[in-house]
């Protein structure tokens, strides 16, 4: 019978042992996934919404294999700790500014050698890491891509199905003259359709001011005084949202009970909802305030 040989004694049939080898050296599982010996890699890993506990395996073993490591967080709101990423990986992190990702990449992160950016949540989500990814390649990295968590996936957990969200659009801080009204135009367009809107919230991360739900319900409301396309009201139903993967806090009602609820700490995120399915409704009551 295949797979089973009798004794010489009994006849029983015992079960043959397959020559199934498990065995594998960590160091080669690093070379196959990460090709550590080519000269020029960058590692552009995501590392989820909340703190260090959010990183992958896949992450750990890059940062572990990179010669320098980088870490950016003008994006969003860390809640984690450097050091901790530190003592994990034993060498040191380097925060860099949004200049030097944007314009001088060439001065630090696209020096030659083994090289990691970390960015937090998924790292392609920004279109800023999109153009680092080309400037990459053509100064002659090979670049890997580490997924992570986002918000675009988080924000399930109020309850709206994600298939139902139109145009995403970001509420930026008025500077001088300066006053976008593209948040409004996004959102009156998705109403129009019954879409959902997911407005990012401005993140200034080196003047450490993080857009709270709160401001960003108080310009909406300055753009539909100047707009008058009578979407923004007082009954207007909205969610708010604060630290999507940490200690999360959601709240659905009207903006006039939003505008001066308290959500804690940031990061901030705002939704406004278009038609509603019984069960997204449903989900919803339950952070109703």
């Amino acid at each position: 019978m295949p797979g089973y040989r009798a004794t010489s004694t009994h006849k029983t049939l015992r079960p043959r042992k397959r020559g199934l080898n498990l065995s594998f050296s960590f160091l080669s599982l690093q070379e196959q996934c990460f090709n550590i010996n080519s000269m020029k890699t960058l590692h552009l890993i995501g590392l989820g919404l909340n703190d260090e506990k959010d990183m992958s395996l896949k992450a750990l073993e890059a940062l572990k294999a990179s010669d320098r490591v980088y870490f950016e967080s003008y994006t969003s709101r860390f809640n984690g700790s450097i050091e901790n990423i530190e003592k994990l990986i034993g060498k040191k992190v380097t925060v860099v500014k949004r200049a030097d990702v944007e314009e001088r990449p060439q001065d630090s992160i696209l020096k030659p050698g083994i090289v990691s950016l970390m960015v937090l949540g998924d790292p392609l989500v920004a279109t800023t890491h999109s153009d680092l990814v080309l400037r990459a390649e053509k100064a002659g990295f090979k670049v890997r891509i580490i997924h992570s968590s986002s918000v675009y996936s988080a924000v399930a957990e109020t309850g709206l199905q994600l298939y139902k969200f139109g145009k995403t659009t970001t509420i930026a801080y008025p500077e001088g003259k300066y006053f976008p009204m593209s948040p409004y135009d996004a959102l009156a367009e998705n109403l129009l359709r019954g879409l959902h809107t997911m407005c990012l919230l401005d993140v200034k991360a080196e003047e450490g001011r993080y857009m709270t739900v709160n401001e960003g319900l108080k310009l909406l409301k300055e753009m539909e005084e100047s707009k008058k396309g009578g979407i923004i009201r007082d009954d207007t139903p909205c969610v708010g949202i604060a630290r999507l993967g940490g200690d999360s806090t959601i709240r659905y009602g009207p903006i006039k009970k939003l505008i001066s609820a308290d959500f804690g700490g940031p990061p901030h995120v705002l939704i406004v909802p278009g038609k509603l399915h019984f069960l997204e409704e449903e989900m919803l009551n339950r952070f109703r305030v």
